[in-house]
C-alpha cells in the first residue's frame, strides 16, 4: 500500500490547521480528497488518543467552560425525517474547558447541549485535575447537575450570567444577537474570587476555534459532513494549539506554560505521533 511521504503528511497537516477546507488542501498540496480525509482521520485519533494520556494530574486553579454551535450534515430545519432525532445530523456542540493562566485546554467534548453532554463533559474534566479550582461557565442551566455530579462540594464554582435588551423592531438582526446590557455573577458553591469570575478566554477561544477550522465557519459550505470527521478535526485543532502554536501574550505554547510539555513541538512531532 502506497503511504504518504513524511513531508507531504506535515504540509497536509499544516494547511488543515491554519484554517484550510478539505478541498483547499488538496489543491495546496495536490493530493486526494480521500488521501486528506484518511489522513485527518489517522492523525486525529492519534491525537486524541495522546492528549487523553498526556492531559492528566493538572495543576490548574482557574478554568472556564464554554459551548460553540455548529452543525453537521445540515442544519437542523433541513435534516431529512429519517434522520432527525440521530446524533451527528444537525445542531452540535463542542464543549470546551480553558485553564486561564495558561490558556491549555485540558478537555473537550463534541455532543449536544443537554444534561448528559455536560455530565461526560465535566466527569472528564474533573478526571485530569489534581487540586481544588475555580470554575466560571455561562448560565446554562445543564452545567448546575453536572458540576455537583462530578466535583461535589469541592470546587469554587460560579456562573456568569449575560443579560440581553429586546430588540428593536425593523432592524437588521438576523445574523445578529440581541443587545447586550451587562452581566450577572451568580455563586453557586464555595468561596470563588469575583474579580476572576470570567469567560472572556474561553470565548476568545471560540474564535480561535472558528478561525482555525473551516468546519466552523458560518455561512458556508465547509461544514463537516459526517461528525466522525468533525471529530478528528478538533482533537487536531486542540494537539496544534495545545502543544505547537506559540501564544501570543505568552511567548510559549500552553502545553510548555502549564507544564505538559518542555519542548516546543512542530508539525513534523504530529506527524510522527502516526508512528
Amino acid at each position: 500500500m502506497n503511504r504518504l511521504k513524511r513531508s507531504k503528511q506535515s504540509q497536509i497537516i499544516s494547511a488543515l490547521v491554519e484554517g484550510n477546507s478539505i478541498r483547499a488542501t488538496c489543491r495546496m498540496t495536490g493530493t486526494a480528497k480521500g488521501t486528506v480525509l484518511k489522513l485527518l482521520a489517522d492523525v486525529g485519533k492519534a491525537c486524541s488518543d495522546y492528549q487523553d494520556k498526556a492531559l492528566r494530574n493538572l495543576e490548574c486553579k482557574r478554568i472556564q467552560c464554554d459551548e460553540i454551535w455548529s452543525f453537521c450534515y445540515a442544519k437542523q430545519k433541513n435534516v431529512p425525517k429519517d434522520k432527525k432525532g440521530q446524533f451527528g445530523y444537525g445542531d452540535i456542540y463542542t464543549w470546551t474547558a480553558l485553564y486561564e493562566d495558561s490558556k491549555l485546554v485540558p478537555s473537550w467534548y463534541i455532543g449536544r447541549r443537554d444534561l448528559q453532554s455536560a455530565i461526560i463533559f465535566m466527569n472528564d474534566l474533573a478526571s485530569r485535575l489534581k487540586d481544588r479550582i475555580q470554575l466560571t461557565t455561562d448560565g446554562h442551566r445543564a452545567y448546575l447537575e453536572a458540576v455537583e455530579n462530578a466535583f461535589g462540594g469541592d470546587i469554587d464554582y460560579s456562573q456568569l450570567v449575560k443579560l440581553y435588551g429586546n430588540e428593536n423592531e425593523g432592524r437588521e438582526v438576523r445574523y445578529s444577537p440581541a443587545e447586550f446590557i451587562g452581566t450577572k455573577k451568580n455563586i453557586v458553591y464555595g468561596n470563588p474570587i469575583t474579580c476572576s469570575i470570567s469567560t472572556s478566554y474561553v470565548e476568545r477561544q471560540n474564535l480561535t476555534m472558528r478561525m482555525s477550522m473551516r468546519r466552523f465557519t458560518r455561512l458556508t459550505n465547509g461544514f463537516s459532513k459526517k461528525i466522525e470527521n468533525l471529530e478528528h478535526a478538533v482533537a487536531l485543532h486542540f494537539m496544534h494549539y495545545n502543544f505547537v502554536r506559540i501564544h501570543k501574550s505568552l511567548r510559549v505554547t500552553p502545553a510548555m506554560k502549564a507544564s505538559v510539555s518542555s519542548t516546543l513541538w512542530s508539525i513534523e512531532d504530529i506527524a510522527n505521533l502516526l508512528n
